[in-house]
């Protein structure tokens, strides 16, 4: 028993220096984003952790096809007794292999939206923009509607509503809006902006400027220089917002 702890001990030594070394001196250095690293050295992990578990048993001296029969029987205990542990373990493993949601990304789930950090065995750590952490287990990516604003590419669009008085000049209204769209920085020039007349309001004429940036990590910081632009030149021109 005693060797078996030491060579358990030492396998697991062995694995996770093996994991620091492949992350800091292979992963880094190739033009890899950070999900695909996290991926591999996770599957290197649960591959390092089932060889440990093997080389404890096998020191044991035990011959691991008497514990076949055993495993078949814990096998049903554990699908019934530890079903979502066994649950969110594989829905983990479909993450690492399928990667709809990897480190980095920018997700909405279950009400929470933020920056994955890290996905484990259980569950998936995301850190919200309030610096909080939630951790949601890897079943709710799997079964349930993931938003992922950065899946594909970091392009996003951005609306902004603004309503006018009635009997403003129209032509020159758009005129201005697709100016002040065009000036904001980090907004992109194809697909171009525009702008969408949205309907007849009960005291404004509504518009809503569409536009697209290069990084969605823009998007507030975009919307909110273009309001700020938009109230400039509306004072500027005299058209007016009504309450």
């Amino acid at each position: 028993m005693l060797l078996a702890l030491l060579a358990f001990m030492l396998a697991v030594t062995v694995t996770r220096f093996i994991q620091r070394r492949l992350d800091d001196r292979l992963l880094s250095k190739l033009q890899i984003d950070r999900g695909v690293r996290n991926s591999i050295n996770t599957g290197v992990g649960y591959v390092g952790i089932i060889l440990t578990i093997v080389i404890g048993i096998g020191t044991l001296g035990l011959d691991l096809s008497n514990l076949a029969l055993i495993a078949g029987a814990l096998s049903v205990g554990i699908g019934f007794g530890l079903q979502n542990i066994v649950q969110n373990f594989v829905a983990g493993l479909i993450l690492l292999v399928e990667r709809p949601v990897k480190v980095g990304d920018w997700v909405v789930v279950g009400g929470n939206q933020g920056i994955v950090k890290r996905i484990s065995v259980r569950a998936t750590e995301i850190q919200t923009f309030q610096r909080s952490s939630v951790i949601v287990p890897n079943a709710e990516f799997v079964s349930s509607a993931v938003t992922n604003w950065t899946h594909k590419d970091k392009v996003a669009r951005v609306e902004v509503t603004v309503g006018v008085d009635y009997g403003t000049d129209l032509k020159k209204l758009r005129e201005v809006l697709l100016d002040c769209a065009q000036s904001v920085p980090h907004v992109l020039r194809y697909p171009a902006p525009m702008v969408i007349f949205k309907d007849f309001g009960a005291s404004s004429l509504d518009f809503e400027i569409r536009l697209f940036i290069a990084d969605v990590d823009y998007m507030v910081i975009v919307a909110s220089d273009l309001r700020f632009l938009i109230a400039e030149r509306f004072a500027e021109l005299g058209i007016g917002i009504p309450f």
